[in-house]
């Protein structure tokens, strides 16, 4: 029987990989990816060749896990996904919570985290945090508000560049003017950290044409 392994790719550099990552990738025969473009693109960068990938995106991995299941009862599969660690905000729990379940061997190699790296780049306190991934786009408000019983913990969350000011208000009206930061484009050429209180941050962001790139919000629960 095989073993699915689980790979993270670099968030933005594509220096940003681990050795044991690219021996991984050149040893398997199959790649599972988020999108097999962005794979290719990783892949050839470091001359990685000849790979058979299957496209593993969100809507239809209940319609890919049967085929992956089949090749995992004799081959090894890497799972990857565009940018970071598979699962985290990106497709692959159901695929890994299956292999678990069938008793196929799970092995997840460390690697890049736009969480973590936005975390220790923030300035923010990093002893507590809470990461909520993507907020619901329904009912955003109420969801805020059960984490103010989340007290003296860093929260994290991924954001749309279109939404980014109106959930910094949210913020600002729910939590009051706290520590925050915003952090966009990790690891990239334009990188960037906006660090302040939430209303300073709001009045950056506004003397902005438009903000780009991959968005992380932190900020602080008093």
């Amino acid at each position: 029987m095989g073993k699915l392994y689980v790979v993270p790719t670099p968030i933005g550099n594509l220096k940003d990989i681990t050795l044991r990552a690219l021996e991984v990738l050149r040893s398997v025969n199959y790649i599972a990816c988020e999108d097999t473009r962005r794979t290719l693109i990783l892949l050839n960068h470091y001359g990685i060749k000849g790979k058979k990938l299957i496209s593993y995106y969100e809507p239809k991995e209940e319609h890919r896990i049967p085929k992956i299941l089949k090749i995992l009862e004799k081959e090894d599969v890497a799972l990857v996904t565009d940018a970071g660690m598979p699962a985290v905000s990106d497709p692959g729990y159901r695929l890994i919570r299956r292999c678990i379940e069938e008793g196929i061997d799970v092995e997840v190699l460390p690697g890049p985290s736009a969480v973590l790296t936005a975390l220790v780049g923030s300035g923010l306190p990093p002893d507590r945090f809470l990461f909520l991934g993507f907020l619901p786009k329904k009912g955003t408000k109420g969801f805020l508000e059960e984490v103010k019983r989340c007290e003296d913990t860093t929260v994290i969350l991924f954001e749309n560049p279109n939404r980014v000011l109106k959930i910094l208000e949210l913020i600002l009206e729910i939590f009051g003017d706290v520590e925050a930061c915003v952090a966009r484009e990790l690891t990239k050429v334009h990188e960037e950290y906006i660090r302040g209180s939430v209303s300073e941050i709001i009045e950056e962001i506004k003397r902005r044409e438009k903000i780009k790139g991959e968005i992380v919000i932190l900020f602080r629960v008093p």
